[in-house]
């Protein structure tokens, strides 16, 4: 018998003892809810008509107390309902018609009295008899019901505690069976006589055990050789490499990864992570820390060394299996970093003291009263003047530079058109272009209007992405610098030709010494792109990168 058909039937049987229990309870139910509603309608008016004439006697012999009375008695003759009651009722009316006639006296209203007071006991003595008879009838409802709730309950008590057995065992033996599959025991195998779906269920198990023993036994020095091959690799890397299972334990750690920790093998790996991480506080601080643009500083083998964290989440299919956390040594970009924002500041203000002496020769020089000069002598000074003014230029924007590097940006924000900003990046950005024979298109929307900003930093930004485009774009192409409106800010774009970026590195590229893999050779460290975000971002802007691998790149900001 399928399972289907037992559950089916387990529900009939059910179904049946709950039907019976309410079709008996509701039949016993009507029936005296009938025999109360008997006893009101017979019995209780036609109290409460006596009553009323009686208190129409009491009122006295005007008419209103006569039309009370001659409207009760109508209707106590029309609710007869008892034996007697109807010779009772006709001597109250032969009484009652010699009363209203004329004929009355302390005798007759006494002998009225009596004869309604007869009807109204008959239907008293009717409600006592009807009553005891109601008591019995629900006695015997009650005897009823208490045999057929116990036998149901019996039958219910062991249906229910039988019943979830035959369904439940062979999957608690399933169960079992599975979680010896999943400890790797290939031997299980499962019984059952039963030729449901559970034993189809058993049979497929054991042919799938069977088949899984003769895989395991079969491949497993191949599984052994791809793990050692797979751990030399690791282990050979020059980044620290810890991975995670889905449970948080530590499946791996390669050797420069257990130096920065200061942990041997034997206490991280194969335990749960958070264990690890109580008595260890950078483990702690690796897996509580998402900030992926923050920079940790380590000290190891006895000096201070920085690091990129990088996260990994290992998806099979639509299911997280594990994690992958790699350190990613950045000391000597780091160091480079900080001698050149010292070189560029040092350099910069060493600079500022000659060529302001300069300036002030040329205007001793100007000055008459030294001596006049010819027209060749002041073509000269003038070019001299033009060239010391854009030295001091240079070194204010070397000064401007090493403030976006340390982090202390001082923005300079004015109203200013966005075709300045574009002009003044183009036009640094033209010589470079003219070597590989690279055309700078730009496209301005209609409408543009003029935007608040540091005109020299964001021509600056406009200006990395322009050399960016120009040194990855191929040969006699051309980049192509957008400005247009959207969503009431302004958009600027540089769209290149070249060889484009691969998607999985898209979210990286404005991170601090990161560099697109197979790029290196550009002299890049990785800085630009980070500290162009960092000035946006200190504007209130954003920064956007997309890109079609192979078919060029497109570098945006947006400004309020």
């Amino acid at each position: 018998m399928k399972i289907k058909t037992k559950i089916r039937l387990g529900l009939i049987f059910l179904l049946a003892l709950i039907l019976m229990l309410a079709f008996t309870g509701s039949y016993y139910v009507n029936k005296l809810a009938d025999v109360s509603s008997a006893i009101l309608k017979d019995n209780y008016e036609s109290i409460q008509y006596t009553k009323n004439m009686i208190q129409a006697l009491d009122e006295g012999d005007d008419e209103v107390s006569v039309k009370k009375f001659e409207d009760n008695l109508i209707s106590q003759e029309h609710n007869i309902t008892e034996i007697g009651e109807m010779d009772a009722t006709r001597e109250t009316r032969h009484i009652f018609e010699l009363y209203k006639s004329g004929k009355r006296d302390d005798k007759m209203e006494s002998l009225l009295r009596q004869k309604i007071l007869h009807v109204q006991d008959l239907n008293m003595q009717a409600i006592l008899r009807k009553n005891q008879a109601s008591t019995h009838t629900t006695r015997k409802i009650f005897a009823y019901i208490t045999i057929l709730g116990t036998l149901s309950f019996l039958l219910s008590f062991t249906f229910v505690v039988n019943f979830p057995g035959m369904i439940a065992n062979p999957i608690v033996e399933l169960t079992i069976g599975i979680k010896e599959i999943a400890n790797r025991n290939y031997s299980s195998r499962l019984n059952f006589s039963s030729r449901d779906e559970f034993g189809e269920v058993a049979d497929a198990f054991n042919t799938m055990a069977r088949l899984l023993d003769e895989y395991e036994h079969s491949n497993l020095s191949k599984l052994m050789v791809e793990k050692r091959r797979i751990e030399t690799i690791i282990n050979n890397f020059k980044d620290a490499i810890i991975g995670l299972d889905e449970k948080k334990h530590v499946l791996f750690a390669n050797p420069v990864a257990l130096n920065i920790l200061g942990l041997n093998e034997e206490d991280m790996i194969g335990k749960y992570a958070a264990d690890v991480a109580v008595y260890n506080d950078l483990f702690r601080a690796l897996l509580q820390n998402d900030d992926k643009e923050k920079l940790l500083k380590i000290f190891v083998d006895n000096k201070e060394s920085y690091f990129t964290k990088e996260s990994l989440d290992i998806i099979n299919g639509e299911t997280n299996i594990g994690l992958v956390i790699i350190l990613r040594n950045i000391t000597r970009y780091q160091e480079l970093d900080v001698a050149k924002t010292n070189f560029i500041a040092t350099i910069s203000h060493e600079l500022k003291t000659p060529i302001s002496s300069i300036k002030m020769s040329l205007k001793l020089i100007e000055d008459q009263r030294i001596g006049s000069l010819n027209e060749e002598q002041k073509k000269l000074l003038d070019n001299i003047k033009e060239d010391s003014q854009r030295l001091l230029k240079i070194t204010a924007e070397l000064l401007d530079m090493a403030q976006v590097e340390s982090g202390n940006i001082q923005l300079n924000i004015q109203s200013i058109r966005p075709e300045m900003i574009v002009e003044q990046a183009v036009k640094s950005a033209q010589n470079l272009a003219d070597l590989k024979n690279i055309t700078i298109e730009l496209k301005f929307a209609p409408g543009l209007g003029p935007l608040r900003a540091d005109a020299d930093k964001t021509s600056w930004v406009l200006l990395n992405y322009l050399t960016n485009a120009i040194r990855y774009a191929r040969e006699d192409s051309k980049v192509i610098v957008s400005v247009f409106s959207k969503d009431n800010k302004t958009v600027f774009s540089v769209q290149d030709f070249g060889r484009g970026i691969e998607e999985k590195y898209l979210s990286k590229v404005f991170d601090r010494f990161f560099q697109v893999p197979g790029t290196a050779a550009s002299g890049s460290t990785g800085m630009g792109l980070a500290i162009s975000r960092e000035i946006i971002e200190k504007q209130g802007g954003k920064v956007s990168a997309e890109s079609v691998f192979g078919s060029g790149s497109t570098f945006s900001f947006t400004l309020a």
